[in-house]
């Protein structure tokens, strides 16, 4: 059965492959969308036939290594691990990294059966592994010489992904729910199963970013949505496409802003003390419509998802609300159709040589539903004043092979050292890399 669903899919696929070359002899692929006043196609919705692309996942070469901008050297953290997805730098310097993976869910549409068979020969989907890996360079020579599991699926990890350390207690994000652990400076390993702290309805868009508030009083929490566009309705999203706060305190837990379809990334801006996030955006409406975003998120805000995208821009597809459509927020940044941007951290200006003014560094993981594909890289974008002052800069590239056909890796998690080096967590290529002066 499994394998005439599989023949099946790929047949899907097939006919998807047609809609791209038809899609393309409609008209060239535009410039990408980019930045606070990006220029938006209208929408062309793709109907039952999806865009549907993706490289076939290939991993890096022995010695073959991303490509990193002029001054600044790439080389493997640490390598051979399991789908790692996320990273928490820990106050004594060393790393934990969440290996996790999307587990297909049963059989539906056409689409839906296309997308499985595409995402698996990605790499994209399967059996998670349910880890977090510490790792430890303790000689400072920028591999990390000793790996120990600290957590794992007998201590209750569902999908783990955001982590986060504040004081005696270690907090993971899995699917379902946020958990703490009782932390012992030190510790190579913890015991589980875990306090619940809050429970969050697992699929679709699984993962659950954590970030602390700079007094360590609260937990945020990035929860996506169950689907592209509210598909199974409303009532299936509700507490989906937000973002939660937790009171450690209290233990209460409230949607803190919402009508965000998949934040994941998560990061403070110093100077305003403002919260920040890049958000996932709708398939199915284009190459480059509508972008994802990087954007200031405020207590309460609402940003359009599923009626509306890029501030008011109705989605005809969906049941309209005019009362949530006329107080959506239009963000702040536009980062390009389908780029999958999931991985954020704040770098101050000088970090890295070459990037001088302070920024956001952004994972994009790459896209799938477009013609041509886009992200796959690692990018800088400039802040000044507390806001994005500047068109993105490419710190890392070279995941995808030039012809599109495979790719080497995908990030997603960033995060700096405590040396000051960037680390990127390489969940195709199994790799963590580590960007410094060259």
């Amino acid at each position: 059965m499994s394998s005439a669903l599989d023949l099946f899919a790929r047949v899907v696929a097939t006919v998807g492959d047609a809609a791209i070359a038809w899609r393309r002899l409609r008209g060239p692929v535009g410039p990408q969308a980019l930045g606070p006043q990006p220029q938006i196609p209208a929408a062309r919705p793709q109907g039952r036939i999806p865009t549907l692309k993706m490289p076939t996942a290939q991993g890096w070469a022995p010695g073959q290594t991303p490509r990193a901008a002029a001054g600044l050297k790439v080389q493997a953290y640490a390598s051979g691990l399991r789908h790692p997805r996320w990273l928490q730098v820990l106050p004594d310097g060393r790393v934990a990294v969440a290996e996790a993976l999307s587990r297909p869910g049963p059989p539906g549409s056409l689409f839906d059966l296309a997308m499985v068979s595409t995402m698996k020969r990605a790499g994209a989907v399967g059996e998670s592994p349910d880890r977090i890996t510490l790792l430890t360079d303790a000689d400072g020579d920028g591999v990390a010489e000793r790996r120990d599991v600290l957590l794992d699926r007998a201590a209750g990890l569902r999908q783990p992904f955001g982590m986060a350390l504040i004081g005696d207690t270690f907090y993971v994000g899995n699917t379902d729910g946020v958990v703490a652990y009782p932390w012992v400076p030190g510790a190579t390993r913890l015991d589980g199963p875990g306090r619940p702290l809050c429970s969050f309805k697992p699929g679709g868009h699984w993962t659950r970013s954590l970030l602390a508030s700079p007094d360590g009083q609260r937990l945020y929490i990035g929860v996506g949505s169950l689907s592209n566009i509210g598909d199974e309705g409303l009532a299936a999203e509700e507490g989906r496409a937000c973002i939660w706060q937790l009171d450690l305190a209290s233990g209460q837990a409230r949607p803190w802003a919402e009508g965000l379809r998949n934040p994941v990334g998560l990061a403070w801006e110093p100077h305003t003390g403002a919260l920040w996030t890049v958000v996932n955006e709708r398939d199915g409406l284009g190459d480059e419509t509508p972008p994802d975003y990087l954007t200031s998120v405020r207590e309460g805000g609402f940003y359009g998802w599923p009626y509306c995208y890029w501030g008011r821009t109705v989605d005809d597809r969906v049941p309209q609300d005019a009362a949530r459509v006329a107080r959506a927020l239009t963000p702040d940044y536009a980062l390009g159709g389908h780029t999958a941007s999931l991985g954020l951290c704040w770098v101050p200006g000088g970090t890295l040589p070459g990037f001088a003014q302070d920024g956001m560094v952004i994972g994009q993981h790459g896209s799938w539903n477009r013609s041509t594909l886009s992200g796959y890289q690692v990018i800088h974008v400039p802040f000044a004043d507390g806001r994005p002052c500047g068109a993105p800069r490419q710190i890392l590239g070279g995941f995808l092979a030039e012809d599109e056909s495979v790719s080497y890796g995908r990030p997603v998690g960033v995060a700096l050292a405590a040396d000051g080096a960037l680390l990127v967590a390489d969940d195709v290529g199994d790799v963590i890399w580590r960007v410094s002066a060259a």
